[in-house]
């Protein structure tokens, strides 16, 4: 019943190592230097310069001694070596020149939402969705079942079914299911990821199920919109020994309001099937109170959510 805690989960440090030397060396025959960007650069009898990093600047050039402003945006590594080399002819008698790209910088992409480490990260040279979110560490188990992508329509559109152009006629955004990309059952939906693409990891709605109840957590509503009553329960692996059933209720939130609606409800009746099974909506409560219920009880239901839901989450399947 309960879900898996990590999607994608993030590589060992060994594979990281193993990944990164087989970047470094895809890197120099795919990877399209730019700006931001970090290289070493020996040159053979060329003392003027040294190994010491420069950084390509906004307009994509590097300052060089000897051969002043040289392009490198737009170029791989093994294209900027051959033309620094055919710089270096007119300067140096059969030069020799080797260049390493030492630091990634101009292919970010952001990550936030749902996922263990948000923020900014480097491609690094060509990552898939699925690549994309595991250097994020992976979803987390409260994550929504869509995944948002925005992209500059410079890179032109997302290669995906869902894809539209937003107000401004500026970005490409689209949105993927994530059982379908987790199931791998429709490889086009792990496309490759652009420089600049913003994905979002939005959070499920969720219910939650405290008070007399043998686990008592969250529900995340990965694809259905709401759960019943009897469900919930289910997930909590039903009530303890001391309910007081006939007197739950559902805490559920008021638009514009801090105060919650209380809906009494009988659990009593709903389990022996003589009451209606109540469908609960996100972020309703469900609270079953002890048999001898106090009003502060469930004055305290919604401090108590956070102390709960740190116990166990379940996925809706």
């Amino acid at each position: 019943m309960v879900a898996a805690v990590l999607l994608f989960a993030e590589k060992s440090p060994a594979v990281n190592s193993a990944a990164s030397v087989s970047n470094n060396s895809q890197s120099r025959s795919q990877y399209v230097l730019g700006p931001d960007d970090s290289l070493k650069i020996w040159a053979l009898g060329v003392d003027e310069i040294s190994d010491k990093p420069v950084r390509i600047d906004t307009a994509g050039y590097v300052d060089l001694p000897l051969l002043g402003r040289v392009q490198a945006a737009g170029m791989t590594v093994e294209q900027f070596e051959a033309s620094l080399l055919q710089r270096l002819h007119s300067e140096v008698k059969d030069p020799r020149v080797s260049v390493e790209l030492v630091d990634f910088g101009s292919q970010p992409v952001t990550i936030i939402g749902a996922v263990n480490q948000p923020g900014v990260h480097q491609l690094q040279g060509r990552k898939t969705l699925a690549e994309v979110l595991s250097l994020a560490g992976g979803l987390k188990t409260d994550c929504g079942p869509r995944i948002n992508i925005s992209r500059s329509l410079k890179f032109g559109e997302i290669p995906l079914p869902t894809a539209n152009t937003d107000s401004t006629g500026q970005f490409s955004i689209a949105d993927v299911d994530v059982k379908q990309l987790m199931e791998a059952k429709n490889p086009a939906l792990n496309i490759a990821i652009q420089p600049n693409d913003v994905i979002t990891v939005p959070q499920a709605e969720m219910v939650y199920v405290i008070g007399e109840v043998k686990k008592p957590g969250g529900i995340v509503l990965s694809e259905k919109s709401s759960v019943s009553v009897l469900e919930a329960l289910s997930y909590a692996e039903g009530l303890t020994g001391t309910p007081s059933a006939q007197h739950s209720k559902i805490l559920r939130p008021v638009p514009g309001q801090t105060q919650r609606q209380e809906i009494a409800l009988d659990l009593k009746k709903i389990l022996a099937g003589k009451g209606e099974d109540i469908a609960l909506r996100p972020n309703d409560i469900l609270f079953v109170p002890t048999s001898t219920p106090k009003k502060a009880a469930v004055r305290a239901a919604e401090a108590a959510i956070q102390t709960a839901t740190g116990v166990v989450i379940w996925r809706v399947p």
